[in-house]
């Protein structure tokens, strides 16, 4: 199987937090509780916290085997990509089988909107790493930023990391995205800082909005303000520094090769390049010739050049 025709395993792409990760997709896109209004993958379109096995689960595991098998080396194995993992209700048995498969590290990206089910929280406790995600410390910032699907709340999402905390014995990199003007304020970051110090993570990862996100007036918190943020929430917050990739390497970089990580998540031609592990005017031939047959956009946010397509088809 080549990594052109696989469907729910992508990359090695490069990650800020994660190095070269290789992608898992658990979900079609974009199934999600959540409909960020910062989500680079664009907006939700099946809005549900309902379990199900979306996709099959013997063809992911059989292609994330072929994808270790065939290189290049990644530094993780993450579950993420077009929507919630956790979703999946065979969860459990995907993470015992890439445990099983591989000694490189599985991390796990979630939204935390499903932490609150011990099910859940029992099928993670084999990851190495779980980095989910909290955006805001009261109800009414949480409900304007992550615009949660019913029955998901704010004290269900911090009650779900609290107990996640107190049961999994990995490291937990707490992830908070801000949105200049939704959940910056002295008194959110406050109350942010509260809900943290009750959760108790190993670390605080800040980010800001980067790539273009589904919602146009989504804007990035200025670094003066990320700073002063950083410094309110403790000393385990820290700010997540751009990726710089590493040396690429000449490659055979095809149109669905780009395809395959842009449906993902917009992605600059140096993050083409890391991830392909191809020279910069390889990735920008390719990427020419589908902005030609229309198949991708480029879009300038903040000084930089994203490539990007909305939704899974071309």
């Amino acid at each position: 199987m080549s990594a052109r025709k696989r469907k729910h395993v992508y990359g090695p792409v490069p990650s800020r937090r994660l190095g070269r990760s290789l992608g898992v997709d658990l979900v079609p896109y974009k199934v999600c509780p959540f409909d960020c209004t910062y989500c680079q993958v664009g907006r939700t379109t099946v809005h549900t916290d309902r379990r199900d096995a979306y996709l099959d689960a013997d063809e992911v595991l059989a292609e994330v085997r072929e994808a270790l098998a065939a290189g290049p080396e990644c530094d993780y194995v993450t579950l993420s990509g077009s929507g919630e993992p956790t979703l999946h209700a065979d969860l459990a048995r995907i993470v015992a089988a890439i445990k099983a498969m591989t000694d490189v590290p599985l991390a796990v990206l979630t939204n935390s909107a499903l932490l609150s089910d011990p099910a859940v929280r029992q099928a993670l406790l084999p990851a190495d790493l779980i980095v989910p995600s909290l955006d805001a410390g009261d109800a009414e910032t949480f409900a304007r930023v992550n615009r949660p699907c019913a029955g998901v709340t704010f004290d269900k999402v911090v009650d779900g990391l609290k107990a996640l905390r107190r049961e999994y014995a990995g490291r937990i990199r707490l992830e908070v995205l801000l949105v200049a003007g939704l959940n910056d304020s002295d008194e959110q970051v406050a109350a942010l800082r509260a809900a943290i110090d009750a959760i108790g993570p190993d670390a605080v990862e800040l980010n800001t909005v980067t790539r273009p996100p589904a919602d146009d007036d989504a804007r990035a918190v200025a670094p003066d303000d990320l700073e002063r943020i950083r410094r309110a929430l403790g000393p385990k917050a820290r700010i997540v520094a751009g990726y710089t990739g590493a040396d690429a390497v000449a490659g055979d970089v095809t149109g669905d090769d780009v395809l395959a990580l842009v449906r993902r998540r917009p992605c600059t031609i140096d993050d083409l390049t890391a991830g392909l592990r191809c020279h910069r005017w390889e990735a920008e031939k390719v990427v020419a010739a589908l902005q030609a047959a229309g198949k991708v956009t480029r879009e300038d946010r903040a000084g930089r050049s994203y490539v990007l397509t909305r939704g899974p088809g071309d």
